[in-house]
């Protein structure tokens, strides 16, 4: 056992951890309530699908051209700095557009360009953060955290659309800004007081390119036949799952007959159960062979997301427990393969494999959206659902006849490149 991992496992790390994390979490729930403030004031000033389209896209450019020199960078730099530098970077930017809201100034453009800004400063977090779990807590507990993490993600999104549409019906949109930056400070403290340990690196890894690092962290991942098909297993499944939550608002019109009311127990009913799988994978921790718990997870997304296709038009309550179940499955299945990965993968190459699974899970979705809009279009709605929870189930079945990834946890890896 490494003196990191004699440190990491006695209580002393929960301390730091959760000073970090619980900072992060009151800045994410300003971050989350803004974005709500400025996609809904987007909707309401222009009323137009393109500029929304076109937020959306902003917003993913920054993951998918950025995503893997971000992860080298994060590798390569001081992971507390790189936190911090982000985080300040959210708060310019807010402040900025908050002060063109106050001067009513503010313009689509500008918009744009703070969504990208923020979206950069959101992809170095994240995969700063990321990396930084294998040197901040024990790994038998990454299964536990992974699962808080997916319960947070659950409660950011039952609270801030609910949340953000009632401050915007009791104050103008710059206070709800200037919330974001302040909230953001709170991640900012932490920092300022802990240290992340750092990986350990080859003597020779300052001589090398951001280039290289980026080659080194595909070359590994394409070397590992388990993580390659994990990874890529990832991929289809944004590919297969983003539409369906894209396209249910049309489920809600075209099939249920409902409305906004009935669009909102989805979204709801969705939420809980993200919250619910996330804290019970966090007090479970999961079988032992973790990459079980994430395919069992991974069959019953695909159950929830089919029971919601096959719901009859009578019965709306069917399709509330397809998505209560598809949110209970979620984190249970995220948070595995994402623990599998932090156990796995040498901390020193985290930010960049990390940041390839995100890049590759940012490029499916958009591609998921254009196969799964004219085929609903053709053929109703319902089919994605359909077809998206049938595939699910199968890969996961599909899985279990693979023995690189029922193994993977077995997997002894080569040791990343000496000169990353």
């Amino acid at each position: 056992m490494s003196s990191q991992d004699i440190l990491l496992s006695s209580h002393n790390w929960k301390t730091r951890f959760f000073s970090i994390w619980v900072g992060q979490t009151i800045s994410l729930l300003g971050t989350s309530l803004a974005q709500f403030a400025i996609i809904w004031h987007l909707t309401q000033q222009t009323g137009s699908a393109t500029v929304l389209a076109m937020a959306s896209l902003v917003g993913m450019l920054p993951q998918i051209v950025l995503g893997p020199v971000i992860g080298a960078l994060v590798d390569r730099w001081n992971r507390r700095m790189v936190l911090i530098a982000a985080d300040a970077l959210n708060i310019l930017t807010t402040l900025a557009l908050a002060l063109l809201f106050a001067a009513g100034t503010a313009q689509v453009w500008h918009i744009y360009l703070a969504l990208m800004l923020r979206s950069a400063s959101s992809s170095f977090r994240d995969s700063a953060m990321g990396a930084s779990i294998v040197m901040l807590a024990p790994k038998e507990q990454f299964a536990r955290l992974q699962g808080i993490n997916q319960a947070r993600m659950g409660l950011m999104a039952v609270l801030s659309a609910p949340l953000g549409a009632l401050l915007l019906a009791l104050t103008p949109i710059q206070n709800i800004l200037h919330a974001d930056w302040l909230t953001t400070l709170f991640a900012i403290a932490p920092l300022l007081v802990f240290s992340i340990p750092q990986p350990e690196k080859h003597p020779t890894a300052s001589a090398t390119s951001v280039l290289q690092d980026m080659k080194d962290g595909l070359t590994f991942v394409l070397g590992w036949r388990g993580l390659s098909i994990l990874i890529l297993i990832a991929m289809l499944i944004n590919l297969l799952l983003t539409p369906t939550f894209a396209l249910t608002p049309l489920l809600v019109t075209k099939y249920f007959n409902g409305g906004a009311a009935q669009l909102a127990a989805l979204e709801m009913a969705m939420g809980v159960g993200v919250i619910l799988g996330g804290l019970g994978l966090g007090a479970w921790g999961g079988f032992k062979k973790r990459i079980v718990t994430a395919m069992l997870g991974l069959m019953g997304m695909g159950a929830g997301v089919l029971l919601v296709g096959m719901a009859p038009a009578a019965l709306f309550a069917v399709a509330l427990a397809g998505m209560f179940f598809t949110g209970v499955a979620n984190p249970i299945t995220n948070g595995s393969i994402g623990a599998i990965m932090q156990s796995m993968i040498p901390a020193n190459m985290q930010g960049r494999v990390f940041s390839l699974l995100g890049t590759g899970a940012m490029i499916a979705s958009p591609l998921g959206m254009i196969v799964a809009g004219p085929l609903s279009d053709l053929v109703g709605v319902r089919v994605w659902f359909v077809i998206g929870g049938i595939i699910c189930i199968a890969l996961a079945l599909l899985c279990n006849l693979i023995p690189s990834v029922m193994n993977i946890e077995l997997h002894k890896h080569a040791p990343a490149p000496s000169h990353s």
